[in-house]
Parts: C-alpha cells; structure tokens; sequence
C-alpha cells in the first residue's frame, strides 16, 4: 500500500508542493495566491503610502514576510495608512519591539504536541498544524514565530498523527489548522477527511481558515465535496475582523457553504486600530448573521512577539462586550475570550 496522500501516478514528497500548482492547470483560487503581493515596497506603492511606510514595512518584513493576494488589498482604501484592512497586513517597525510579556508560543503551542504536527490542548478533542502556508499574513498572528519546518512534510510523515488519534477514544473531533488548512489541494484534503472519517470514535470535523474571507474564490466545488463527503459533522470556523472584509464576493462564498449544509462560525480578535471600537463590532456581527454565520468568538489578543501594537486593554475589551450585549440579540454577540497557555478551556471574560 502506498503511503497515505500517494497515488500511483502522483507523489508528493512535500506539503510545499501543494501549494505550489503548476501554472497551466491552476485553478482561480491557487491563480490567486500566487499572484499575491510579497514585496512591501509593491503593497505601499499600490496602495499610494508614502516612502516612510515603504522603508518600515521593508524591515519588519524581514522578521515576518508580507503576504497579500491582490484581491484583498483591492478592499483597502488607497492612500489610508490607517485603514483597518491594511492595519491586519501592513509590516510596522512597531514589530521589532522586544516587550515583556510576549512570547513566542504565547498560547502554549509546544507542550501541547502529542505527536509532530498533532496538539493537544481540550479534552476531546485534537488539533492538526496541517501547513505553514497562509492566505495572508496577519501581522498578529500568534503562530508568526511556530517551527513549521519541524512538522510533517513527506505525506506519509501524518501517520503517526492518525494513529495516536486512533489510539485515543476520548476524542471525539479534529481541528485542521496551520498556517491555514485550506491553502491545500482538495485532493490530499478528500484523503485526510477519509483517513479521520474512518476512526469509529470521531464524530466532528472542524476546519479553521481565512480563505473565504481572504480569497473567496476557494470555496469551490470541490472543497464542498469532500466538506460533506464523510459521516463527520463538519463545522468551519472563518475568521473576519472588520465588516469590510466582507464584501459580496466573500457573501457568495459564505453562501455556498451555509447552502451545503456546513456549519460556519466566525471568530475575530479583538485589534487596536481595526476594530476596537462598538460601532464596528455590532456592524459586523448584524452583517454575519445577515450571511448566517454566527458570530463565535470575539478573542483577546494573544501576546505574541511582535503584536504588542494591536493589544486593547481588556477593561476596554468589557465595555465592548456590554454594548454589544446592549444592542444585538443575544445570538449575535460573540464570546469574549482569553486563551491561557496550559489551561483546559479558554476563559470566558464576557
């Protein structure tokens, strides 16, 4: 039997090379990320910045690079430093600060890993980095400084995963994140959704991803098919942060999964400069339930290495939660959370 993600005709030796499509058969969304913005000096030039924001986002994209497919930053206000799609993207000297109290494994990602690429931090559930690969770099992403490259790469190298998952009946549901699980082709996609749906004791499937928001174009056909090709219960979890990210596009794309019988919640993190403010939420949380997605979690910030800049104190944090509260059916009010490394649950600050 060849190894798991292999075929006769087709061996993919590295996870890279799922991301990477041939350009004469790429389809609209892999088209899309690999014509994304790279150079900061590109992004800012764009997007009419000026040369001091140029020569900032050149160094702190040294650290973490800039990615930005085009289609997103279609949706960022041109000559606006301080517009709050560009705000999640923009590379800041800011980064370069060494603050105390941020970490590099703010959450507590490395205790938690059973296996390479397997963590485990809730009972009953265990969680799959599945790439590296993102469809945009969010400058607060709070796995900029995880060891991908110490993960499985060769296909084969997810066995021992599945089977620590097979050994374990107390878990009853798979996250696939990374990086960003549906960066991946269908295909590998359709054989891990197979491999987890053939485990008696698993019952849920969760997929976390920015890709219907970033590139709308990856809700296809084909990510549907094997979303609803299994007994699992499939839930996926995008992640908006500003009501301007959702624009008809991403509506459609939000649509054609909510019409397939998949589950999908939102979560945000709670950002300086982009979303700190009520107005904001309660616009984004009437407008993802207007595309029946329910609003989930509203995330403090986890204090990662180089986002101190996007931290809101969590009293201002509280007073954000009272007013939506105030003002949205109860419904539609997304938990305020903390995540604390080493605990068994997320705390639930509002």
């Amino acid at each position: 039997m060849l190894p798991f993600g292999m075929n006769e005709t087709t061996i993919l030796t590295d996870t890279a090379d799922l991301v990477r499509p041939n350009p004469r058969t790429a389809t609209a969304w892999q088209k899309a990320l690999r014509e994304a913005i790279r150079d900061p000096r590109e992004l800012c030039r764009v997007l009419d910045l000026s040369a001091d924001y140029e020569a900032a986002a050149v160094r702190a994209a040294e650290d973490f690079p800039l990615f930005v497919p085009r289609g997103y930053a279609g949706r960022i206000r041109r000559g606006d430093p301080h517009d709050p799609l560009l705000r999640q993207v923009l590379p800041l000297d800011a980064e370069r600060a060494d603050l105390a109290g941020f970490a590099v494994d703010p959450v507590g990602d490395a205790p938690a890993a059973l296996v390479p690429g397997l963590l485990q931090k809730y009972q009953g559930r265990a969680l799959m980095v599945t790439t590296g690969a993102c469809a945009v770099h969010c400058r607060y992403c709070f796995r900029r400084h995880y060891p991908y490259s110490d993960g499985p790469r060769a296909l084969d190298d997810w066995e021992p995963a599945l089977r620590r998952i097979a050994a374990d009946p107390s878990l009853d549901e798979v996250l696939l994140s990374g990086g960003d699980p549906l960066t991946l082709v269908d295909d590998w996609l359709a054989r891990l959704a197979r491999r987890l749906a053939a485990i008696p004791h698993l019952r849920r499937l969760r997929v976390h991803t920015r890709l219907p928001i970033v590139v709308p174009e990856r809700v296809c056909g084909e990510l549907i098919e094997w979303l609803r090709g299994t007994r699992l219960a499939t839930i996926v979890v995008v992640h908006a942060n500003h009501p301007a990210e959702l624009d008809e596009a991403v509506a459609g794309a939000l649509a054609r999964l909510v019409d397939a019988g998949v589950v999908v919640l939102n979560q945000s993190v709670l950002l300086r400069g982009v979303n700190d403010q009520a107005d904001v939420l309660v616009k984004l949380c009437r407008r993802l339930v207007d595309l029946r997605v329910m609003p989930y979690y509203l995330h403090q910030l986890d204090r990662v290495q180089g986002a101190a800049h996007f931290e809101v104190p969590v009293e201002v944090g509280l007073a954000l939660a009272a007013e939506m509260r105030a003002r949205l059916p109860g419904y539609a009010v997304p938990r305020y959370v903390r995540e604390v490394a080493g605990e068994t649950h997320k705390f639930v600050l509002a």
